[in-house]
C-alpha cells in the first residue's frame, strides 16, 4: 500500500472512533439515573442492612445497571417502582423516600424487621399507585399525609404495630380499590365525612374494606355504606364495635363477604335478602337480639356463623334447606329448637353443620340420601332423643355427647356420645417439598367458604402451580394449617438446576402481596407474608472451622461407636433369652398345652399397657365377663386399643389366652376383628385388639336406646358377617371353625362395617379331620346348633347355624332365647310365605323393620334364614354359598353389596390392616353366658325346635323362582 494512501486513511478511522466514543457515551448518558433519584436510592440503602447485592455494587446507576427491584422509565430515568418484598432488610424508611417522585409502585412487604414510624414524605408520592407495606414493623400513627395520594388503587398497611386513629384523610383517596388496614392497633371510630370532612364513606370505588383485627370502637353510622359502592368484602372482625348493625349495609349489590364476627353490636340484624351474591356471612360473638335472621333468598351463601348471640327462642329456621350452595353452617347457641329437616344434610356442597348447645329435639333421622362431602354434624348438648342409622351414615362425623340419648344407654361408651370432637391437626400436610434451601411464604385467606380445606387444595396447588411455573421452573409444595381465626397456606417452592433462588426471582415469581394471583373463588380474600430466606452462604472460613471441628468429633463418634457395640454385644448375648415372650410358659396350672405360635404379633410390656389404661383404672373399663375384664386404652402412638385382662389363676382364660392369639396372629381379613397384640408377664395374660367404635350387634339391635338399623344396612352386616366366616371356613389355612358365632360377637366399627369377633372356643380343622371331629359341646345357649348338641360331630355346618340364628335376629331384634321363647321356633311358626310382603312374621318381627318399610328382597332372606337353621347340617348351605346370596338379593334390589367378594377380601398382610375403635370381647353389658359341657348336662327351658323339618310343615316357604335361585346344601 502506498504512503499517501495510508495517510488518506488515517483520519477516517480516527473519525470513525470519534463516532463510536460518542454513540457510548450517549448511550451511558441515556442510562444513567436521574440524580435526584440515584441520590434517594444511595440514602435509603445506607439506613438498611440486608439489600440486595446489586445494591452494593460500585456503580451509581441504578437504572443502567438494573438493582434488584428498582425499574425505571425509559424516557427520562425516571424510578418508577421500588419493590424489595422479601428481602430480609432490616432498618426505618427516611424522609428520602420523598424524592422518588416518579413512583408508581412501592412494595417493602415482608421485611420484619423495617419499621419505625412511617414517614409523612410518603404524601409526596402523588404518582404512587400502588402501596405495599404489609408484615412489616412499623409503627405510630398513620400519617394524614397518604390522603394526598389521588392515584392510589392498592393501599396495604395491614400486619404492622400501627396506633391511633384512621386518618380521616384517608377519605380523599377516591381512585382506591384495595384497603388493608388489618392487623394493627388502631382504635377510635371509623371516619366518616359528616363528622370530620372526609370519611371512608366516601370511598365509592372501593372494593375491599379489610380492618379486621384492630381495637376499633364505637358505633357505626348508618350513612357509612351506601348502593353506589363497588365493596366486595367488608372485613370488621375482631374490633369493639358497638351499637346497631347499619342497614346501609344490606344494600350493597356487589357484596360477597361480610365479617363483622367477634364485636359488641346488638339490637336485630338488619335484612339482608338484597345481598344475593354473599358468600361468607359472619355474625358470630356478638350480642344480637330479636327474631332469627331471614336468608331465604341469600342463594349464594357458602359459610354462615350467627353463633352465640341473643335472638329470640325459634324452631329451626326454613332456610336452612333452601341455600343450595351451602358448604358450613356454624350456629352455636342461638336458641333453635325442633327437627332438623332430613333435606339439609342432602344439600350437594354441605361439609360442616355446627348446631351444638341448641334445643334441638325429637328423632334425629338424616336420610338415606347423606351428601358424601358431608364430614362434621355437631349436635352436642341438644334434645335428641334418639338416632335412625341408615347404611349411608358414617358415625365419625356425628357428634351427639349431652343429649339425652346418651345418657344412661350403651350409647354413652360409643363415638357418638364421647366428647371425641374431630379436630383438625395444627398442620395438614398436603403436599410438600424437599431441598436445602426453599423459598417459603404463606398465604392468608381470611374468609373460606368451606369447612375442610383438604378437599380444596388440588385446585388450589394447581392454581399456584400454573402461577409460579409461569415465572421461573420450580417444585412447589403446599401445608396448610388451621387455627381459629383464619386458614393459612404455606407455599414451599424448590429451585430446580441451581442451588437456590436469586434475588429477582423472588421478587417476579413470588411478590403476591399486589393481588396478582387469584386463587378459587371460594378462598375467599388473603394477603401474603413471606419468610426470611438465605440469599448468601455465610463466609467460608466458618466452613472451614466447621470441617475440622466435624473431622476431630467424627475420630471421637467412632472410638465411642466401638466401645459401644462391645458392650452391646455382652448385653445381646443376656437378652437372648428374654427375647421369648413365651419363655415361661407351663409354670402356671392355667398355662394349658404347648406355649402358643406365633405368625405376627406385638409383644407388650406390662407397664405400656398400664400406661395406656392409667393403671388400669375402672374408669377405663368397658366390659365384664367370665374370661376377665375389658379395658378402653391409647397407646402412645395415639392408636386406641381394647385390653381382655384374664382373670388370675383363670383355666379358661388361659385355654382362650392360647387359642385367640394362635388364630388371630395368622388371620386377617377386613370381616375379622384385628389382633394387635398381648401381654404375657408376671403372671399377667393381655390381649390387645383394635378398638372397635360402635359396638356389638346385639346392642345395636336391641341394646341401644333410640338406635334404629334401616334394611339395607341389616343386609350390609349379614354380608360383613358371612365374608368373615367364609374367610374363615374356606381359604385359612388350615380352616376354623369359630363355635361360638352369636350377635354379641359381630362388632360394628366407625363405618358400621361388621366384624367377627372372639376366636376363643375356635378350632383348626384339617382336611381329615372335617365332619369327623369328635369335641366336647361348646357354645352359647340358643344359638347351639341341635346336630352338634346331639352327637358331638363339630363341622363348619355348626357356625352356619348360629349364623342363622343370627340372621333371624336381624329380622326380630330379640335375643335367641327371650321371655322362655325360642327365636327359631317362633319365626317357623309364624312362617307364611302368602304373604309376599311380610312372609306372616309381622307381629314377631322389629317394629322399626315395618315402620321403615321397603324391605326389599325380603323373602328370599327369610328363606334363606331358614334353611341356615335347618336341624340336619348336609340341608344347610355353606358360608361361601350365603354369601353369594345375600349379594344377589342385595344387586337384585339395587342396593351395593360392596367392591369386594368374600374371596377377595382378606389380606395377609398385617401392616395393612386399618384399626379402628372398640372392644373385641363376648361378654359385654347385654351378657350372655357361653357354655362347656358334655351332653348329659346340657338342659334349658327354651328347648330345640321340633324333629319335624321346616319343609314338612304346612307353613314351609315356596320353591325360589328363576331369580331367587336355591342355595345349595
Amino acid at each position: 500500500m502506498a504512503k499517501g494512501e495510508r495517510e488518506g486513511r488515517l483520519p477516517l478511522l480516527l473519525l470513525l472512533l470519534l463516532v463510536l466514543c460518542l454513540l457510548a457515551q450517549s448511550r451511558i448518558a441515556a442510562a444513567a439515573t436521574h440524580p435526584q433519584d440515584a441520590a434517594a436510592l444511595k440514602s435509603l440503602m445506607r439506613k438498611w442492612s440486608n439489600v440486595p447485592a446489586s445494591w452494593r455494587k460500585k456503580s451509581n446507576d441504578p437504572c443502567g445497571d438494573k438493582w434488584d427491584g428498582i425499574e425505571c422509565n425509559g424516557a427520562n430515568s425516571r424510578v418508577t417502582s421500588l419493590n424489595l418484598f422479601g428481602m430480609n432488610m432490616k432498618g426505618t424508611l427516611s424522609d428520602d423516600i420523598g424524592s422518588l417522585t416518579e413512583l408508581r409502585v412501592l412494595d417493602l412487604s415482608s421485611n420484619k424487621d423495617l419499621g419505625g414510624p412511617l414517614t409523612p414524605a410518603i404524601g409526596k408520592l402523588i404518582q404512587l399507585i400502588n402501596l405495599a407495606l404489609i408484615g412489616c414493623s412499623f409503627s405510630g400513627s398513620v400519617p394524614s399525609e397518604l390522603g394526598n395520594l389521588a392515584q392510589l388503587e392498592f393501599f396495604g398497611l395491614n400486619s404492622n404495630q400501627f396506633t391511633g386513629r384512621i386518618p380521616p384523610s384517608l377519605g380523599k383517596l377516591s381512585k382506591v380499590k384495595w384497603l388493608d388496614l388489618a392487623d394493627n392497633k388502631l382504635t377510635g371510630l371509623l371516619p366518616n365525612s359528616r363528622d370530620n370532612g372526609a370519611g371512608l364513606d366516601q370511598l365509592l370505588n372501593a372494593e375491599h374494606f379489610h380492618l379486621n383485627q384492630n381495637s376499633l370502637e364505637g358505633p357505626i353510622p348508618e350513612y357509612m355504606f351506601n348502593s353506589s359502592m363497588h365493596l366486595k368484602h367488608i372485613l370488621l372482625d375482631r374490633n369493639n364495635f358497638s351499637g346497631t348493625i347499619p342497614s346501609s349495609i344490606g344494600v350493597i349489590p356487589t357484596l360477597e363477604v361480610l365479617r363483622l364476627n367477634n364485636n359488641n353490636f346488638t339490637g336485630r340484624v338488619p335484612a339482608m335478602n338484597n345481598l344475593t351474591k354473599l358468600h361468607v356471612l359472619m355474625l358470630s360473638n356478638n350480642k344480637l337480639s330479636g327474631p332469627m335472621p331471614n336468608l331465604t333468598d341469600m342463594e349464594g351463601l357458602g359459610n354462615v356463623d350467627l353463633s352465640n348471640n341473643s335472638f329470640t327462642p325459634s324452631g329451626v329456621p326454613s332456610w336452612f334447606t333452601e341455600l343450595p350452595g351451602l358448604m358450613t353452617l356454624t350456629m352455636q347457641s342461638v336458641g333453635i329448637s325442633g327437627k332438623l329437616p332430613q333435606k339439609l344434610f342432602g344439600l350437594r356442597d354441605l361439609q360442616h353443620v355446627i348446631l351444638n348447645d341448641n334445643e334441638l329435639n325429637d328423632t334425629l333421622d338424616m336420610g338415606n340420601n347423606i351428601n358424601d362431602g358431608l364430614d362434621l354434624v355437631d349436635l352436642r348438648n341438644n334434645k335428641i332423643t334418639s338416632v335412625t342409622v341408615y347404611s349411608s351414615l358414617d358415625s365419625k362425623l356425628l357428634k351427639l355427647e349431652g343429649n339425652p340419648l346418651c345418657t344412661d344407654s350403651l350409647l354413652s361408651n360409643t363415638l357418638l356420645c364421647t366428647d371425641q370432637l374431630t379436630e383438625f391437626p395444627t398442620m395438614l400436610p398436603f403436599s410438600d417439598v424437599q431441598c436445602p434451601h426453599p423459598f417459603v411464604e404463606t398465604i392468608f385467606f381470611r374468609s373460606p367458604s368451606f369447612g375442610d380445606v383438604r378437599k380444596f387444595l388440588p385446585e388450589l396447588h394447581d392454581n399456584l402451580s400454573r402461577t409460579v411455573s409461569s415465572c421461573t421452573p420450580n417444585k412447589l409444595g403446599l401445608i396448610p394449617y388451621i387455627d381459629d381465626v383464619y386458614l393459612k397456606v404455606d407455599i414451599k417452592a424448590c429451585p430446580v438446576k441451581q442451588k437456590r433462588f436469586n434475588y429477582s426471582q423472588v421478587l417476579n415469581c413470588f411478590n403476591l402481596t399486589l393481588q396478582t394471583y387469584k386463587p378459587p373463588e371460594n378462598f375467599g380474600p388473603y394477603y401474603v407474608k413471606s419468610h426470611p430466606y438465605p440469599f448468601h452462604d455465610k463466609a467460608s472460613r466458618a466452613i472451614l472451622i466447621g470441617v475440622v471441628t466435624g473431622s476431630v468429633l467424627l475420630v471421637v463418634g467412632l472410638a465411642l461407636i466401638g466401645l459401644y457395640a462391645l458392650r452391646q454385644k455382652k448385653r445381646a448375648k443376656k437378652l437372648v433369652s428374654q427375647n421369648n415372650p413365651f419363655a415361661s410358659w407351663g409354670s402356671t396350672p392355667e398355662d394349658i398345652g404347648e406355649a402358643p405360635k406365633l405368625k405376627s404379633a406385638r409383644a407388650f410390656t406390662l407397664e405400656e399397657l398400664k400406661l395406656s389404661t392409667n393403671d388400669f383404672k375402672q374408669i377405663n373399663a368397658i366390659g365384664e365377663g367370665g374370661y376377665g375384664t375389658v379395658y378402653r386404652g391409647k397407646l402412645l402412638d395415639g392408636q386406641l386399643i381394647a385390653i381382655k385382662r384374664s382373670k388370675q389363676g383363670s383355666m379358661q382364660g388361659g385355654l382362650e389366652f392360647k387359642t385367640e392369639i394362635e388364630l388371630l396372629s395368622r388371620v386377617h381379613h377386613n370381616n375379622l376383628v384385628g389382633l394387635v397384640g398381648f401381654c404375657f408377664e408376671k403372671g399377667e395374660k393381655m390381649l390387645v385388639y383394635e378398638f372397635i367404635s360402635n359396638g356389638t350387634l346385639s346392642e345395636a339391635l336391641y341394646g341401644m336406646e333410640g338406635v334404629q338399623l334401616d334394611w339395607s344396612m341389616r343386609l350390609k352386616i349379614a354380608l360383613d358377617s358371612a365374608r368373615g366366616l367364609a374367610y374363615l371356613h374356606d381359604h385359612a389355612n388350615p380352616p376354623i371353625i369359630h363355635r361360638d358365632i352369636k350377635s354379641t360377637n359381630i362388632l360394628l366399627d366407625s363405618k358400621m362395617t361388621a366384624k367377627v369377633a372372639d376366636f376363643g372356643l375356635s378350632l383348626l380343622v384339617s382336611d381329615s379331620e372335617e365332619g369327623e371331629l369328635c369335641t366336647n359341646v361348646k357354645g352359647t345357649l340358643g344359638y347351639l346348633d341341635p346336630e352338634y348338641y346331639m352327637t358331638q360331630q363339630l363341622t363348619a355346618k355348626s357356625d352356619v347355624y348360629s349364623f342363622g340364628v343370627v340372621l333371624l335376629e336381624l329380622i326380630v331384634a330379640k335375643p335367641p332365647i327371650y321371655e322362655k321363647k325360642y327365636i327359631v321356633r317362633e319365626v317357623k311358626t309364624a312362617l307364611d310365605m302368602e304373604d309376599t310382603m311380610y312372609c306372616g312374621l309381622k307381629d314377631v318381627m322389629d317394629p322399626v323393620l315395618y315402620k321403615m318399610g321397603g324391605l326389599l328382597g325380603f323373602p328370599r332372606f327369610v328363606t334363606m334364614a331358614l334353611q341356615c337353621v335347618e336341624e340336619v347340617g348336609p340341608d344347610r348351605p355353606k358360608m361361601n354359598n350365603l354369601v353369594r346370596e345375600i349379594e344377589m338379593i342385595m344387586q337384585d334390589n339395587g342396593l351395593t353389596p360392596g367392591s369386594m367378594s368374600a374371596s377377595s377380601s382378606f389380606s395377609v398382610d398385617s401392616t395393612t390392616r386399618t384399626f379402628a375403635p372398640r372392644y373385641p370381647y363376648s361378654s359385654t353389658s347385654t351378657p350372655s353366658t357361653t357354655y362347656q359341657m358334655d351332653s348329659r348336662a346340657f338342659e334349658y327351658s327354651g328347648g330345640f325346635p321340633s324333629q319335624g323339618s321346616l319343609k314338612n310343615r304346612n307353613t314351609s316357604p315356596k320353591p325360589l323362582n328363576s331369580r331367587e335361585r336355591r342355595l345349595p346344601g
